[in-house]
């Protein structure tokens, strides 16, 4: 716009921050932030900047900044406070809820739909059931604002999470009366909900209410009805409903294939799982990382570890459907390295930590440890290893390199005294070793001297 030889007027400014922010992060957003003149820092910039802070779940700079807005006396709207309550609500902090909306009342700040949402998650989160309720009705009296499908959609979920299963079908009645627009996400909540209460009935009856209000039904709504319909245990209507979705879909969303799989995998149905997998794949559609996690987890219970390995390469090699890398738990790549350990498998535990170094940043202390007794089990030597810890900057435990003071037999003691002149040597290079005590502590660390 400014190229074009048009000024950005401040409104143009805060939607520019706030793109800043999604596609350069909270840094970039904070030096354009800055760089603004003092007269375009109004409430939309600063409100912009907020609404970051709160999105990147930042709470001590979310709450400078709102102080910051107070003591400017800026004009601070609803969303601001949303925003912060928001924030609260997704980092486990819904106590400070409640003294935000007393805020805005002392302001006389008009309490929006989603306010009193929020408000009333944020009482469930601290189980004040009673709460929620005084804020339903506290709302209805307000008259500035009118209860929408969306309250009931939250009251239902509050009222299900709580097993309160009767108050949260008559919420989720009240929603049904309010879904005028006959939008799709009402349908998809009641599908949710009502499987939430365990009411097949009311699940197949809304399901076919939408199957009406939208004859080319799409696969987001095939998605929640299937997983539901596996929630609830009706692997037959799941497998109905799944049926009917691929004879008519034009694009192949292996995520509801992924639903179907996980079903055949825990009710122990393997071999239909696979022919599914291998249907989908003819089909067009790609295996994600949630398809191989659920074919890992079969794997590593049935002690199939060569199979998991595989799973874990290619969930790794594919990713998330985000673009962002998916990588095993810790739980998942200790329990495969202790396997390796138990059956002395030096070659298949170099080769599953490659496959972990693909996947994170930094590999955690224990599974070198894992990997430093698989080749003392296996009687082996690595006389590098010492070398590859340092580039890892890793420090494995004094009980891993030593037992009862004996030297380990992961390497013979030439290697070993060669691996620390060149580790020693690096190290006065790079000027780690500041004086005799570092040089000291490399011998300690090593437990090794000079062989005869």
């Amino acid at each position: 716009m400014a190229g074009r030889g048009m000024n950005k007027t401040i409104s143009d400014q805060a939607i520019h921050l706030d793109l800043i922010g999604k596609t350069h992060g909270v840094a970039a957003a904070e030096n354009y932030f800055i760089d603004l003149p003092e007269s375009s820092k109004n409430i939309e910039c600063y409100g912009a900047l907020l609404n970051i802070y709160c999105k990147e779940l930042m709470p001590d700079k979310a709450e400078a900044l709102m102080e910051k807005m107070k003591e400017l006396s800026l004009p601070i709207t609803a969303m601001s406070y949303n925003s912060l309550m928001t924030l609260y609500s997704k980092t486990g902090q819904p106590e400070k809820v409640p003294s935000l909306v007393q805020e805005m009342k002392a302001s006389d700040i008009m309490l929006q739909t989603y306010t009193y949402n929020v408000w009333m998650r944020a009482l469930a989160a601290v189980k004040d059931i009673y709460g929620v309720e005084r804020v339903l009705d506290e709302m209805k009296r307000d008259g500035r604002v009118a209860e929408d499908w969306t309250t009931y959609s939250n009251l239902a979920s509050i009222y299900a999470d709580s097993k309160i299963f009767e108050k949260a079908e008559n919420a989720l009645k009240e929603l049904e009366k309010r879904n005028t627009s006959r939008e799709l996400s009402p349908y998809q909540f009641l599908i949710t909900l009502y499987g939430k209460t365990g009411n097949l009935i009311e699940v197949y009856r809304v399901w076919r209410s939408l199957r009406l209000a939208f004859p080319k039904t799409p696969n987001v709504a095939y998605l929640s009805m299937i997983q539901v319909l596996v929630n609830l245990k009706d692997l037959q209507g799941a497998e109905k409903c799944f049926a009917d979705w691929e004879s008519s879909c034009t694009t192949y969303d292996i995520r509801i294939a992924n639903v179907l799989m996980g079903a055949y995998i825990n009710d122990g149905l393997l071999q239909q799982a696979r022919e599914l997998r291998k249907r989908a794949c003819k089909r067009g559609a790609k295996p994600n990382a949630k398809t191989w996690r659920i074919f890992l987890e079969h794997y590593l219970k049935a002690g199939e570890v060569k199979l998991a390995v595989n799973c874990v390469e290619r969930a790794v090699a594919v990713g998330r459907g985000d673009g962002s890398k998916w990588f095993p738990s810790s739980e998942v790549v200790n329990t495969i390295m202790g396997h390796f350990e138990q059956c002395k498998d030096v070659d298949g535990a170099e080769g599953f930590l490659e496959i972990v170094k693909k996947a994170v940043d930094k590999v955690e202390v224990e599974v070198f440890e894992t990997l430093i007794r698989t080749y003392e089990a296996a009687g082996k030597t690595s006389p590098s290893m010492s070398r590859r810890l340092k580039m890892e900057n890793i420090e494995v435990s004094d009980a891993c390199w030593a037992h009862e003071g004996k030297l380990p037999k992961l390497v013979d003691s030439q290697s070993v005294y060669n691996e620390v002149v060149n580790v020693a040597e690096d190290m006065v290079s790079d000027e780690t070793i500041k004086d005799l005590d570092d040089a000291s502590k490399i011998g300690d660390w090593m437990l090794v001297k000079k062989p005869q």
